[in-house]
């Protein structure tokens, strides 16, 4: 095992990764910007050095610093946590380059599966199903509006090294094609350094559905079950759950047999998800594989007992897994809510300021990620994920009602935040049924405000 990590990321994530080397007797060495320098990451880490001010691209972005940084203080490995360089193959070639081990997959699997078009083409090949689309990178918006004739509108137009939502665009005729690509290329240039596209076909309202994988360096693969992404706003997700009530026991195998496919195709090891738009009719359709722990992996690890996180090390040390497919069972049901610093009435505009006061739930099977604290000040200059909520229940109604609670106790005064747009998604009628997709949030978030202010009236 690994005697000393740098960990290469902030929040909550950083201090996540942390206490998972705390427990496994590993010391821990930070890098942070000159904005975090009060962060608790900061203050909990073994050790910690700052690389640079506020700005990404000055300081979390800089491979080459953060490798030179690790050297200096012998550290033997690097979790890049979610976000950043994390999928970055560069950093993680250059990592190998200097004998520094990446806490993730190997930089080729990052390129196999982090182009998304080449992906698209490998999952077609081992006989993944993929969502129609452009054979190939798309060069112009031009090109974009042949292929579009061809396969029909709606479509998406998708940054081929995006992620996190980022560097993708909708067009419903010919006439949103140019501004569509337009955008999207300069979105995806700005985010990755990579304005590279392609197009695909818009899976209209479909669920989001992820499979969480698991591999290791000796050839084995297993993956931890699903998770239901569906709830999300441009393509953000807001709310997700493990297991998805909108599947069947014949289409969640299916679609299990399918993400193992996706990842052997590349060998792959360490954590990655594999993901899938699930149309009304019972279609799925692979849209990209994420090589990195996700934001919400706590929901897979409530339902099935696995440190994802300890896990991922443990694999970059070369060791085996610990759980077998055969040990994978799905135990209740887990639900994990994103708060963020925004204001929903406002059009969820960020909400950046000082924490005047914080208080987080507790109780039986709740659990916080969150690097908050009280007087801590949110910045504008990083996402605005401040805390994730999660719960456990032995039903879905049940976690519903624990996380009605969780949310309640919650108090983070001083700043804006979504935790009212939460409570409100967890009475929802349609939630508590099942009944929502992806375009749920889009199409009903003024009912849901409209529907609190009336509520509040009558109170």
């Amino acid at each position: 095992m690994f005697k000393r990590i740098m960990i290469a990321n902030r929040g909550e994530i950083a201090l996540r990764i942390m206490r998972c080397c705390t427990e496994l007797g590993i010391e821990t060495v930070l890098v942070y910007s000159s904005e975090d320098a009060d962060s608790i990451p900061v203050q909990l880490c073994t050790q910690a050095v700052c690389i640079g001010p506020a700005a990404p691209a000055k300081s979390y972005l800089l491979a080459e610093t953060i490798v030179q940084a690790a050297k200096a203080y012998h550290c033997e490995a690097i979790h890049p946590g979610f976000g950043f360089l994390s999928e970055n193959a560069e950093f993680a070639e250059l990592c190998q380059e200097n004998g520094i081990e990446f806490i993730g997959p190997s930089a080729q699997m990052i390129r196999d599966m982090g182009d998304k078009q080449a992906a698209r083409s490998r999952m077609r090949k081992s006989g993944v199903p993929v969502v129609p689309g452009s054979d190939g990178i798309v060069a112009s918006a031009e090109e974009a509006k042949q292929i579009a004739e061809k396969i029909g509108y709606p479509v998406l137009l998708k940054a081929s090294a995006g992620g996190g939502g980022r560097g993708m665009r909708t067009a419903f005729d010919a006439d949103e094609i140019e501004t569509a690509f337009e955008s999207a290329q300069a979105e995806a240039q700005s985010a990755f350094g990579d304005g590279t596209m392609y197009l695909e076909k818009l899976i209209l309202n479909p669920h989001h559905i992820e499979f969480q994988i698991l591999g290791d360096k000796h050839g084995h693969i297993i993956h931890l079950g699903e998770r239901d992404c569906s709830m999300q706003r441009r393509n953000q997700k807001l709310i997700e759950e493990a297991p998805a009530k909108c599947l069947t026991p014949k289409l969640r195998s299916a679609m299990a047999k399918a993400a193992l496919r996706a990842a052997s195709a590349v060998g792959y090891y360490s954590t990655g998800t594999v993901e899938f738009v699930l149309d009304h009719d019972g279609h799925f359709y692979f849209i990209e594989m994420n090589t990195r722990i996700q934001v919400e992996h706590p929901v897979t690890e409530m339902v099935t007992g696995v440190d994802l996180v300890k896990e991922q090390i443990r694999v970059a040390a070369g060791l085996k897994l610990s759980v077998k497919q055969s040990d994978i069972h799905i135990e209740g049901h887990a639900i994990e809510c994103r708060i963020n610093a925004e204001n929903p009435a406002k059009n969820f505009a960020p909400s950046p300021g000082t924490v005047e006061f914080l208080h987080f739930p507790g109780g039986f099977q709740v659990r916080v990620e969150s690097a908050l604290y009280q007087g801590c000040r949110i910045s504008p200059w990083y996402d605005s994920m401040a805390a994730k909520i999660i719960v456990h229940a032995p039903g879905r109604l049940e976690a519903i009602r624990r996380m009605r609670m969780a949310l309640e106790e919650t108090i983070i005064e001083g700043i804006d935040t979504n935790i009212d747009f939460l409570l409100l998604i967890m009475f929802n009628p349609d939630y508590m049924m099942g009944n929502f997709d992806t375009s749920y949030i889009e199409s009903h978030t003024q009912g849901l405000l409209d529907w609190d202010r009336e509520s509040r009236s009558e109170n």
